[in-house]
């Protein structure tokens, strides 16, 4: 299961980039990786961990703009069709296996 972290956050003034600045540093610190800009996904093992981190994005979503998020499952994010780029790191190290062995 993955979510999808969709936002739009003004940079002006300084204040809100500073929630910009501060939400993405919350994504990144969170396990969330970038897909496109403005666009993170996270992997979750099940639905209640899923439903875990989607409370706690809605504790630290900034005050100001537009904040969305979506969960998938493995086989519907699989399904998505990439018409131009790559797959992100993680896409490439979690794929579609259910058990990842790391060294």
């Amino acid at each position: 299961m993955r979510l999808i972290v969709f936002f739009d956050i003004p940079i002006e003034p300084a204040s809100s980039k500073k929630e910009y600045i501060k939400f993405r540093r919350f994504l990144l610190d969170n396990g969330y990786d970038m897909l496109q800009y403005s666009v993170y996904i996270r992997f979750c093992r099940n639905d209640t961990d899923a439903n875990k981190h989607q409370k706690r994005l809605k504790k630290h979503a900034p005050k100001v703009g537009n904040v969305r998020v979506i969960k998938v499952t493995e086989n519907q994010y699989e399904n998505m069709l990439i018409l131009i780029g790559d797959k992100t790191n993680q896409e490439k190290v979690i794929g579609s296996s259910s058990l990842i062995i790391i060294d």
